[in-house]
């Protein structure tokens, strides 16, 4: 048996790069029916959908791509739960993850107010961008690769007058859910 690892206050100290709390966990899915389904049987939803969004502008690892996917959003708490299946064959960063055989949990994501400036940390922390976008025309986002140690990547999203209905609309549907109207469409 080893020694526990133990942190020495210099190292806890480090720069923080992503802002304030983790606010959502992100899953990639083959099927959103089939997953959307087995999140409402534990309970949580209800699930609110932007169907067929085109991620026009994109970047993923330096190369144009407008990936298509539908996204369904939820909320357990405070914490808010997304899932993500891509319609089409464009490459991104979800096709990656799905063809290298995994499905479910794929990243962790932070709000941000100062987006450039939580870009430039993570470029300075030497944090490849894999995947970048605007959302529609919503908001920046983007997916850093901080060496696998968290999750598969981390993604920023710019919080925006929209980002921010968003998130709203999202908690406050789940805090009001009474079991009723489980699917619900943001568009």
């Amino acid at each position: 048996m080893g020694v526990p690892y133990v942190r020495t206050m210099e190292s806890a100290r480090s720069p923080a790069i992503l802002p304030g709390p983790i606010r959502q966990n992100g899953y990639v899915v083959a099927d959103l029916d089939r997953t959307i389904g087995a999140w409402l049987d534990v309970g949580v939803g209800p699930w609110l959908l932007l169907p067929h969004l085109a991620q026009t502008g994109s970047v993923y690892r330096g190369r144009p791509t407008e990936p298509v996917v539908s996204i369904a959003f939820a909320n357990s708490g405070d914490l808010q739960v997304e899932l993500i299946c891509q319609e089409d064959d464009s490459p991104s960063i979800y096709r990656e993850f799905l063809a290298a055989g995994r499905e479910g949990f794929h990243h962790l994501a932070w709000w941000a107010e100062d987006f450039e400036s939580v870009a430039a940390a993570a470029e300075a922390a030497g944090w490849p961008m894999v995947h970048a976008g605007n959302a529609g025309g919503m908001a920046q986002f983007a997916y850093y690769d901080p060496g696998g140690v968290t999750s598969t990547v981390v993604e920023v999203m710019e919080l925006t007058d929209a980002t921010r209905w968003l998130v709203a609309t999202v908690r406050d549907a789940a805090a009001a859910w009474d079991g009723s109207d489980p699917i619900r469409s943001l568009v």
